[in-house]
């Protein structure tokens, strides 16, 4: 219950005592609120309780307050909603239980825990979400604590295309071992179709927790402190999607562009759904029912078999289209059909990593399912199948600007096959099989990797080429709606001038006016040697270094394989040429940089 409906109750506290804990309560963080709880539970307890609380603090102090924590480690916000579905289902069980953003959680902290749970994403190639960096590092350093007291459990999410699946999970739950903590529930890495097992592990979790804190202090009852005002949340999230209507699909490429960018708008309209600059939205997207026709003719079946998903019987023509993902391949898939199908190829395939995941990052299902024939039945075609998952676009307006609506910027995958043409599966349904005023669900993920600075007067260099410059949209457009003083710096490219300068009007407005004040473009195309944004940040390599001296901030979105490679590599060059460091000290000073959130990224 909160403090101040504590008086009208049958309270042991009077006014006086009722306010003066009030006043406490509100200079304490969540996590010294439940240390604090645990403390004057202790004191109750002690023989003697009438004696002066500071005969009773030796006895309490030195003990872990038990409870659980929950950690979460995430880049585009699947972790952060595992671990958030966590923490309801701890608080329902009736276990006293904190939710903590990594960024936010001070590593020293964990030996004062008595249960932890790690929900934990992984970023490029291995590396740890930009909000859990600092604690990543504090867990192999020299400062780590022992950790003798705490029981944990670690959830790894990740994509098992990529070669390090899941190894931010992995890497915490070794570093808490080592420091001697104790694993309470095995770790469990789960792939990109989380959702069951996520929720199964959950569960199990959560038994062996309440069991653990049974007779421990944060199983009685306990005063419910206040801990500030919670944040609006809409009612719509990825497990229950806004119906919105589309307003808007725009080509902004040239008709002679070897590319196909659509400008796209989405009627938000009463959903209450409110976004920052940084955020992405999450689109639930059907497929294309003719590729399902031709997957389910390449495995000899007609689609009016029944097929039981989520304890409904439909037909498997009705699942491929709305349940399961029949455009992107993984290495199970192709894996899993070698056996299947018995195909040499793909057999040898399966016995080689590196190409099995090259191979299925390239390959469509369709594809797959051609290297050799084979008749399946309904239930071996789903079970080759990942479930659907939603796609994440980088939201490109900022809703100061246009209200109740939201912008995306959405490159339409689209490539040849021999002569089939195959389309990507949710950027196809956006740019060409759903019309407009036709529905589409939506949430909106939020994104605390990726935020404008607070400091309106801060410098920001923002470095966005081909669909990357969607989220460098709603920035300016919230600095111009702020009045922001700070300068904007924009570094754009791709392929040509005058077919791919994407919102080219706009920036060129934005920069007459003054609200960007520099705008260097790469068109990798309009001559004989390449050249990319990288090759502009090191043409203007002292003027980003006096930037980053005046306090700039730098933030990096589109390609993870290449781009924001190459991008990492000449900001480490600009430091090093311009600051005068060494190779190590470049590193560690853009290391920094990312530690104090003034190198941001947002990549795919």
């Amino acid at each position: 219950m909160l403090l101040k409906e504590l008086s009208a109750l049958a309270s042991p506290l009077n006014d006086q005592q009722i306010g003066q804990l009030q006043q406490a309560a509100s200079e304490l963080s969540p996590q010294q609120l439940a240390w604090v709880s645990g403390y004057f539970w202790g004191i109750s307890q002690t023989s003697g309780a009438t004696q002066p609380i500071n005969q009773a603090t030796a006895a309490v102090s030195n003990q872990p307050a038990g409870k659980l924590s929950i950690i979460f480690a995430s880049q585009t916000g699947n972790a952060k909603g595992v671990a958030e579905a966590l923490k309801e289902e701890a608080a329902a069980a009736g276990i006293a239980v904190e939710l903590f953003d990594a960024s936010d959680y001070k590593g020293k902290n964990l030996a004062k825990e008595t249960h932890v749970i790690i929900v934990a994403s992984t970023n490029g190639e291995g590396e740890a979400p930009d909000n859990a960096i600092e604690l990543h590092e504090f867990l192999q350093s020299k400062k780590a604590p022992k950790l003798d007291n705490l029981h944990y459990g670690v959830i790894g999410l990740g994509d098992s295309s990529y070669e390090f699946f899941c190894q931010t999970g992995k890497d915490f739950d070794a570093f808490l071992s080592k420091q001697g903590a104790t694993p309470f529930i095995e770790r469990v890495d789960l792939d990109v179709d989380y959702e069951a097992p996520a929720a199964e592990w959950r569960k199990q979790a959560l038994d062996k927790v309440k069991e653990a804190l049974a007779s421990e202090a944060q199983s009685a009852q306990v005063v419910q402190l206040p801990v500030g005002q919670a944040a609006h949340t809409s009612q719509y999230s990825k497990q229950n999607p806004y119906t919105a209507t589309l307003l808007t699909s725009q080509k902004i490429t040239g008709r002679d562009s070897g590319k196909d960018v659509r400008h796209i708008e989405i009627d938000l309209d009463g959903s209450g759904l409110t976004y920052q600059p940084g955020d992405a939205l999450g689109v639930w997207f059907e497929n294309s029912p003719e590729l399902a026709s031709a997957i389910l003719k390449q495995v000899g079946l007609t689609g009016d078999e029944a097929v039981e998903v989520d304890g409904d019987s439909i037909s498997l023509q009705k699942a491929l289209v709305e349940k399961y993902e029949i455009t992107s391949a993984n290495p199970q898939l192709v894996t899993q059909y070698a056996e299947l199908s018995g195909s040499k190829k793909l057999e040898k395939l399966a016995t080689d990593k590196d190409k099995l995941r090259q191979y299925s990052a390239n390959t469509q299902v369709i594809d797959v399912l051609s290297e050799k024939k084979a008749k399946l039945t309904a239930e071996q075609l789903v079970g080759l199948l990942r479930r659907l998952t939603p796609r994440l676009y980088s939201i490109a307006s900022s809703q100061s600007e246009v209200d109740e609506e939201v912008h995306l910027t959405v490159g339409v995958v689209e490539y040849q096959q021999g002569d089939e043409t195959r389309f990507g599966g949710a950027s196809s349904f956006l740019s060409h099989r759903l019309e407009e005023g036709g529905d589409v669900k939506v949430f909106v993920e939020h994104n605390n990797n990726f935020k404008l600075p607070q400091d309106d007067n801060a410098p920001v260099i923002m470095i966005g080429p081909g669909t990357g410059i969607a989220p460098f949209r709603s920035f300016v457009q919230e600095r111009d709606n702020r009045d922001a003083e700070g300068k904007n710096w924009l570094f754009f490219g791709d392929r040509t001038f005058t077919q791919d300068f994407l919102y080219q009007v706009e920036w060129q407005k934005y920069l007459k006016s003054g609200i960007v004040n520099q705008l260097d473009v790469a068109f990798s195309r309009d001559q004989q040697e390449k050249v990319y944004v990288q090759h502009r940040i090191l043409e203007h390599a002292a003027q980003v270094w006096q930037w980053l001296q005046d306090g700039a901030y730098i933030y990096v979105c589109g390609d993870a394989t290449r781009m924001a490679k190459d991008v990492h590599e000449a900001l480490i060059c600009v430091v090093e040429q311009h600051g005068k460091k060494t190779r190590e000290e470049a590193e560690q000073f853009v290391n920094e940089l990312r530690k104090a959130k003034r190198y941001q990224r947002d990549v795919y």
